[in-house]
């Protein structure tokens, strides 16, 4: 069932045949770089190149006896090539190609995750360009709090997204690193150049230094990276789930034509693919934790780190990847209800001004605990019966000695809440064009 959540351009970048192919170049790779320095005859390379071809089969069949998947991908190689086979691994130890397979895949997915995280920035930017004045109620603690708009709240998110793709950036000269330095990481049987070629071959860094592995903080960080954007990811989702709840419906996930929302209830329309997007964040930052744990092995490497990446890299990368073409698509296609948040903001009776009446009283004279007494005391008898604000404070006479009728109307003006919606715009969309939807 995995394979519905598993798009096939990122299912391509860890699959067996890729990653096989990474192993061959890079076999191929140090050979040349063993040429050129003599160490290896230079007759045997157009024999490799031409002899050597993956049969995944073959080299199961071979693995099933060895039980080492490197042995039995030479060994595979070797039955192809024949005798000039034997020059290829000299020097070498399994994870200089493993972990340099795995910065080659770590580029390929970062710049793919990249490009859909550019989809789901447009997209979020086309909605609230389209709402940067639609008023919405804004919510603290889950309580009303005081109006903004819709436009903002997405604006919010595109910011965050931004961020995201940022992070993405200054990882990736971390994590696209590879090493072909040997057994411990000392070039003991290899020369560092072999290492400087393969990589800049293959678009990599050289790491630093390395111990019989590429240092494991670099992984961790990869996992933490979509981990984060993961958690956005289920901030906008359960936002939308909060929004879509029935007595406030001011907005509704994509409903496709044809689609079920409940066996027993036909009328059920629910926002299960924001649902799926906050139940897979959960996954994204458990693969997190455990490459957290990963770091730590012993001396210059044990195993224990290998069998836990060959699941929670491709994993996290699948998962995120699925996550954000599904949120690009919840965004492009969101049904947005202006008229039900009128009619939420209106359920508040006004109350929402409170801020606004007691700094008024502030700057006729009055403390702020006095200012704040004031308003209070006529805000809950508006909670408590239902009226609006405005009427409450009309009726006290001790509040109107202060603040006229006439200028006590002033107060209540909706506007002063998106009147700036235009400046944190031009901020966030940096003067990009924001008057188009």
């Amino acid at each position: 069932m995995i394979e519905r959540y598993t798009l096939p351009e990122i299912q391509a970048v860890w699959s067996d045949e890729k990653k096989l192919h990474h192993w061959l170049n890079i076999e191929v790779a140090a050979c040349e770089a063993m040429v050129e320095k003599g160490l290896v005859p230079a007759e045997c390379l157009t024999p490799i190149k031409e002899k050597a071809a993956i049969d995944i089969d073959r080299m199961l069949e071979i693995e099933a006896v060895v039980h080492h998947d490197v042995i039995a991908f030479l060994t595979m190689l070797s039955e192809k090539i024949g005798a000039p086979a034997r020059f290829l691994h000299l020097g070498l130890t399994s994870s200089d190609i493993l972990d340099t397979t795995l910065g080659l895949q770590f580029k390929e997915s970062l710049g793919l995750i990249s490009l859909k995280i550019d989809q789901l920035l447009a997209a979020i930017k086309k909605q609230a360009c389209k709402h940067k004045l639609t008023p919405i109620m804004g919510r603290s603690h889950g309580i009303h709090a005081e109006p903004t708009t819709f436009g903002l709240k997405l604006a919010i998110w595109y910011e965050e997204m931004r961020r995201h793709k940022t992070r993405l950036e200054q990882t990736l000269p971390r994590v696209a690193v590879g090493k072909i330095s040997g057994p411990v990481g000392n070039y003991s049987l290899v020369e560092p150049y072999v290492e400087e070629y393969v990589c800049q071959k293959l678009g990599l860094v050289p790491a630093k230094i390395s111990s019989q592995i590429i240092q494991r903080d670099r992984h961790a960080e990869y996992l933490s990276i979509l981990a984060l954007l993961a958690s956005s990811l289920d901030k906008i989702a359960t936002e939308i789930r909060a929004l879509q709840k029935t007595e406030v419906r001011e907005v509704e996930e994509p409903f496709r034509k044809g689609q079920k929302g409940s066996s027993a209830m036909p009328h059920k329309r629910n926002p299960i693919i924001c649902e799926r997007i906050s139940g897979m964040s959960r996954l994204v930052r458990a693969n997190a934790q455990a490459g957290f744990e990963n770091v730590a092995l012993w001396h210059e490497r044990d195993i224990s780190h290998s069998s836990v990446e060959r699941i929670i890299l491709p994993d996290s990368s699948y998962t995120i990847f699925y996550m954000l073409h599904q949120m690009t698509r919840i965004i492009a296609d969101l049904t947005v209800f202006p008229d039900n948040m009128q009619l939420n903001i209106d359920k508040s009776h006004g109350l929402y001004f409170s801020q606004r009446l007691m700094l008024e009283l502030v700057l006729r004279g009055l403390t702020r605990e006095k200012a704040y007494t004031l308003v209070q005391r006529n805000a809950m008898e508006s909670w408590k019966t239902k009226q609006e604000l405005k009427n409450i404070i009309l009726k006290d006479d001790e509040f109107l000695s202060i603040l006229p009728p006439a200028e006590l109307e002033k107060c209540f003006d909706i506007s002063i809440f998106l009147k700036h919606a235009e400046t944190i715009f031009e901020r966030v969309f940096e003067n990009e064009n924001i008057d188009q939807p």
